[in-house]
């Protein structure tokens, strides 16, 4: 059973945490440079627990933004908006080797349509696709789904990280404008970029990333309900792309060492999913050169490495 206390989980953390010294936080993104590289938290979800649930340690509590941990949710939710036909025909279910903002694979690519949605390209075009007449409902559709996710707990964008991506976020806006070009997407440049920033600046801990986890370990359901939040073909598709293409260029590697679907963001969040047992939330900001948390990684490896997580 993983981590049934907090003390061995805070005694993993010790662990990992001496790894953050060789990291590096986010600092292209200006407003992401300020945080402390050496902060490490971590929280499971078991889903067999009926109250108290959780296990955690560090300081679980401390809220930090998704960034591409973004990209799961905001697939299922276009998935559920526009269907798998609609969603596919647009991205493509390749892994790359390449950098998640790379721009290459949409000139070399059949139709320009991005390998995958976990990598930039591909994430704008599904944000794109989730239903809205304009920016402002798009957003409302995507902060009332997610807080869905977490039993109607109210969430929050961090507005200074939003803003500091959308007005640095040129290479994104490229690739809008590639894809728009190639028919790819439709919406006005701006007002996805808009939305796109504000999707990526959603805040929560450790606790509630760990919970939407547990969605994902039951094939969509509500732990605490029963209630299917996520249709469970949904919930497979996103699980799948988490193992091929989660974390960044390093999925093969992460595959072999953990062995579990999971989605990095450039914050330092790890989205961990143990399917049928437990929902793992992460969040140390120190990355390595590929653009994923050292310490969260080293977390995961320990864990699963004793608790036999693997689902290969």
């Amino acid at each position: 059973m993983g981590c049934k206390t907090n003390a061995e989980l805070e005694e993993i953390i010790e662990q990992a945490k001496i790894l953050t010294k060789d990291g590096k936080v986010a600092d292209y993104i200006p407003a992401l440079s300020n945080v402390d590289s050496s902060s490490v938290a971590a929280a499971i979800y078991h889903i067999d627990k009926v109250s108290n649930p959780c296990t955690y340690a560090g300081n679980f509590e401390q809220k930090f933004t998704l960034q591409s941990i973004s990209k799961v949710l905001i697939l299922a939710l276009a998935l559920q908006d526009r269907g798998y036909q609609y969603v596919f025909n647009k991205v493509g279910m390749e892994p790359t080797g390449d950098p998640y903002n790379s721009i290459i694979k949409l000139e070399t690519s059949t139709h320009s349509k991005p390998l995958n949605p976990m990598i930039n390209a591909g994430a704008l075009a599904v944000t794109s696709m989730v239903k809205g007449n304009n920016a402002e409902e798009r957003w409302h559709r995507i902060k009332a789904f997610v807080e869905c996710l977490l039993d109607g707990k109210t969430i929050t964008y961090d507005k200074e990280v939003a803003q500091s991506e959308y007005e640095t976020t040129n290479l994104n806006r490229a690739l809008c404008y590639f894809m728009k070009q190639h028919g790819v997407i439709e919406s006005d440049v701006n007002e996805l970029i808009d939305v796109y920033t504000k999707q990526c600046a959603i805040e929560m801990n450790c606790l509630d990333l760990a919970r939407i986890g547990a969605v994902f370990a039951l094939n969509g359901k509500d732990p605490v309900t029963g209630e299917q939040m996520i249709d469970d073909e949904i919930a497979r598709v996103c699980k799948t792309f988490m193992v091929t293409c989660g974390m960044y260029n390093a999925s093969g590697e992460f595959a072999i060492k953990v062995g579990i679907p999971a989605k990095s963001g450039v914050s330092g969040g790890i989205l961990g999913v143990v399917p049928g047992k437990y929902g793992i939330g992460i969040f140390s900001p120190a990355l390595d050169e590929k653009g994923n948390s050292i310490a969260g990684l080293e977390i995961l490896k320990i864990m699963a490495n004793r608790h036999h997580f693997s689902i290969f």
